[in-house]
């Protein structure tokens, strides 16, 4: 009997917000972004293993992990700044 089983990692964006990126130095809209890593069993997401949160640059594409903490705040200032 074959079982497959692994991970599969999910980004979705969560919130746009606008700083100076830190790797190009440019004030661009940086995307927060929520990735989830999922259980899988035959190629079906099953349940979460992890999460985190990261914000990514959308001039150069860098990318930097954040808290949840953070991340929540900057959905509340990209709610406040619609």
């Amino acid at each position: 009997m074959l079982i497959l089983f692994g991970t599969r990692r999910q980004a979705t964006v969560v919130a746009l917000v606008s700083f100076v990126c830190r790797f190009c130095s440019k004030d661009v809209p940086q995307r927060v972004l929520r990735v989830v890593n999922r259980f899988t069993l035959f190629f079906v997401p099953l349940f979460p293993v992890s999460t985190r949160f990261a914000n990514e640059c959308s001039n150069c594409g860098g990318t930097t992990d954040i808290s949840r903490e953070q991340a929540d705040s900057a959905i509340a200032w990209a709610q406040a700044n619609r």
